[in-house]
């Protein structure tokens, strides 16, 4: 019963979280300066048309108006209507959305398994040669760009040695599961970068720092083999601080996919929200921020619940 109290309490924090990133992203478009009826009809229409348009997305009502006519279209109306591409938001946004959240999930799996493979070698051979080739590794690419890193991946990849496509999510006549993943790994790899090297020092600070624990001492002296004292003891007690630091960097490859998406041509929400910020399309980019703060919010709970879970301390 505790523990179902304790999900519920987080669960309504997430409302007023929602709600200032609603109110600051609806304040922020709406103090831009330009005017996007003006910019998208003045061409073909004239003043009074305008005029009407802007009526029509209640852009002529006071702010505080706006704000709630947009916060009731998020429930009923389908997020409100695009100024540019004039359909529901959601039927805009959500298609993408499942693409952005594919390219993510091959991140995080990325992210995951070289992140903890490397941490895993570079504490284990804590000031050996490994540890010391790892940690170049994972400062060399500290220092490089998720844009540039994906520009590189493109031109040995794809441009040098044919393996992969350099862009899209697909060819244009389809291959099925196979040709997804080989338009995955390149944007995959590019995205969880930043994140892999992340978990990798964590990792091997974890288990540097555990393995200095006088129980880790104890099993030693009584010939406890290395690798079942890492896989039973030590790993077991590092893997909430593990569990916890990729759920963060699930929220961060959430948010910096919208950049590899620009790079790899990917169809996902990042490309719609570019377009909607040049056409100033209040709606979508609301809508947007809306779908992407949901999402890390949502990652974050329940990487609190597993985190709760996988804590003993916690569960007693």
């Amino acid at each position: 019963m505790g523990t179902l109290k304790h999900i519920l309490w987080r669960l309504l924090n997430i409302v007023p979280v929602l709600f200032v990133v609603s109110v600051l992203t609806f304040l922020v478009g709406r103090l831009t300066p330009g005017d996007p009826i003006e910019t998208q009809f003045a061409r073909d229409h004239t003043p009074e048309q305008i005029e009407v348009i802007r009526e029509s997305y209640g852009l002529h009502l006071p702010l505080w108006q706006q704000y709630a006519k947009w916060a009731g279209d998020l429930f009923t109306g389908g997020g409100g209507r695009s100024i540019v591409q004039n359909q529901p938001v959601f039927d805009i946004l959500v298609p993408n959305f499942v693409n952005t959240l594919i390219l993510t999930g091959a991140g995080v799996l990325i992210c995951a398994v070289l992140g903890i493979a490397v941490g895993l070698i570079a504490g284990t051979g804590h000031r050996r040669f490994l540890d010391r080739f790892a940690m170049l590794f994972v400062q060399t690419g500290s220092n490089l760009s998720v844009y540039w890193f994906g520009l590189i991946l493109i031109w040995i990849f794809s441009l040098q040695l044919g393996w992969l496509p350099t862009s899209g999510m697909e060819s244009r006549n389809g291959g099925g599961p196979g040709d997804l993943l080989a338009h995955l790994v390149l944007p995959g790899f590019s995205a969880a970068l930043i994140s892999m090297l992340v978990l990798a020092r964590f990792t091997r600070l974890g288990i540097i720092q555990e393995s200095q624990a006088d129980y880790v001492r104890t099993f030693r002296s009584q010939g406890l083999p290395r690798l079942r004292l890492v896989g039973k003891h030590i790993g077991r007690n590092i893997l909430p601080s593990v569990v916890n630091i990729i759920g963060l960097e699930i929220g961060t490859l959430i948010t910096g996919v919208i950049f590899v998406e620009s790079v790899f041509n990917w169809p996902g929400i990042g490309t719609q929200l570019l377009n909607a910020v040049n056409g100033k399309d209040y709606p979508l980019i609301q809508g947007g921020v809306i779908l992407v703060a949901l999402c890390y919010l949502v990652v974050n709970l329940l990487t609190d619940i597993t985190v709760d879970a996988l804590n003993p301390r916690l569960k007693r």
